[in-house]
């Protein structure tokens, strides 16, 4: 075949991202190539102030990275529990691990008194 035979074929396909390229929760396993330091340096580049490390005491998982919204909605022992009982037991030494953590809040039962608001 030479050169004037050759037919190229190309798909492209993008979106936007945004960084740091997770939103919620990054849970870094010991010994991952990614540091925890460095991982803490970078976000505070990227979103100053955005995120709280938790280190956690677990054979597999060395830190655990949450976005501070999440934490203004539900206590990080929480969380650390949440993720210990469902996500840490899929991780595998080495690994760094993008948690997506939605949070839907409903409250029933709300009984309004005239007395409750000044009019």
């Amino acid at each position: 075949m030479n050169e004037f035979d050759k037919t190229y074929t190309i798909n492209l396909s993008f979106e936007e991202i945004k960084l740091p390229p997770f939103q919620d929760i990054l849970v870094l396993a010991k010994n991952s190539v990614q540091g925890k330091i460095g991982l803490s340096k970078s976000f505070e580049l990227l979103v100053p102030n955005g995120f709280e490390t938790i280190d956690v005491d677990n054979e597999n998982i060395e830190t655990v990275f949450v976005n501070k919204n999440i934490l203004a909605k539900i206590e990080k022992d929480k969380v650390i529990r949440i993720l210990e009982k469902n996500v840490f037991g899929f991780i595998s030494e080495g690994e760094l691990i993008s948690v997506d953590f939605k949070i839907n809040i409903t409250v029933k039962n709300i009984v309004i008194k005239d007395s409750d608001y000044e009019y």
